[in-house]
């Protein structure tokens, strides 16, 4: 049986920094609206209809590398309200966050960026598209809740479907409507 030599203060220490240098993070450093548009083209006789709206809903998502353990992931929502075919407002927001990924398995990565991250921003875009409907003296909108999971799943899936691939898509766009 071979004995082990007792590390010194030093070799534990060095292995203790070791360590958390390889440690996985996962950090939110920033939330910002990234872009954001109001029309309302037929005001201000869409005012006087009486007739209840439509609502279509649009969510994308997306995300970029920034620098190497430095990402951008963004949550898209077109709004659309019409009654009949007349538009009574479009919003199109853009919310963003950058977050530092550090030491995640590659294959964890695009569920992090496709899943989590827009999980967390999601509450950020439902407040910006409220706050920017309400200052068109309509009634409210509240967005319902997106499960960006799902969403993550049948963008993989149309991604195989058009490729024919059996592996995992690479892409974080994706579209629901709602």
């Amino acid at each position: 049986m071979a004995e082990q030599q007792p590390q010194s203060p030093d070799q534990q220490s060095q292995g203790a920094q070791q360590d958390e240098a390889n440690k996985p993070t996962f950090n939110l450093q920033r939330v910002y609206v990234k872009d954001l548009s109001l029309e309302m083209p037929n005001a201000p006789k869409i005012f006087l209809e009486q007739e209840a709206p439509s609502v279509n809903v649009d969510i994308n998502v997306g995300a970029q590398r920034l620098a190497e353990t430095i990402f951008e992931t963004t949550v898209m929502a077109t709004v659309t309200t019409r009654i009949d075919d007349q538009v009574m407002y479009l919003v199109e927001a853009t919310q963003a966050g950058i977050f530092e990924v550090n030491n995640i398995p590659d294959d964890q990565l695009n569920p992090l960026l496709g899943i989590v991250c827009p999980t967390m921003l999601y509450p950020y875009l439902r407040a910006t598209i409220a706050d920017a409907i309400n200052r068109t003296s309509l009634p409210p909108l509240h967005l319902s809740e997106v499960n960006f999971q799902r969403l993550y799943e049948q963008r993989i899936a149309q991604a195989q479907e058009q490729t024919g691939q059996q592996g995992p898509a690479t892409g974080t766009e994706g579209n629901s409507q709602g």
